[in-house]
C-alpha cells in the first residue's frame, strides 16, 4: 500500500508565498515523475509542475517564474515553493507520482487527497 499525503496548503494574500509538500509512504524502491496539479472550483485539474527522479522540472506557463518544485528522493518528498501568489491560484493542489515500486508491484498514476490554497486579494 502506498499514499501520498500532502500539507502546507492554508490562506494568504496575493503576492505572498507558501509551500506545500507532498511525502510518499509505503515500502517503496523508487517513485518516478512527481507532480503538482491543481484544481479550481468549477474547472478541470490542470498540470503547475513535474519533476523527474534526476531532479528535471516543468511548469505550465501560468506559474513559470513563480512556482520551483523540488524533491528528496530519500524522504521521498516533493515540494512545491509559490511565491507572488495571485488570486487566481487559488486552487486544491494535488500531489501525482507516475508510478511508484515496491516490492510487489508497480503502482501507476498515484495522486495524494489534496490541500486548499487560497489567495485572497
Amino acid at each position: 500500500q502506498v499514499q501520498l499525503v500532502e500539507s502546507g496548503g492554508g490562506l494568504v494574500q496575493a503576492g505572498e508565498s507558501l509551500s506545500v509538500s507532498c511525502v510518499a509512504s509505503g515500502d517503496i524502491f523508487t517513485i518516478g515523475t512527481m507532480g503538482w496539479f491543481r484544481q479550481a472550483p468549477g474547472k478541470q485539474r490542470e498540470l503547475v509542475a513535474t519533476i523527474t527522479a534526476s531532479g528535471s522540472a516543468e511548469y505550465a506557463d501560468a506559474v513559470k517564474g513563480r512556482f520551483t518544485i523540488s524533491r528528496d528522493n530519500a524522504k521521498k518528498t516533493v515540494y512545491l515553493q509559490m511565491n507572488s501568489l495571485k488570486p487566481e491560484d487559488t486552487a486544491v493542489y494535488y500531489c501525482n507520482a507516475d508510478s511508484i515500486v515496491t516490492p510487489r508491484f508497480r503502482h501507476r498514476e498515484v495522486w495524494g487527497q489534496g490541500t486548499l490554497v487560497t489567495v485572497s486579494s
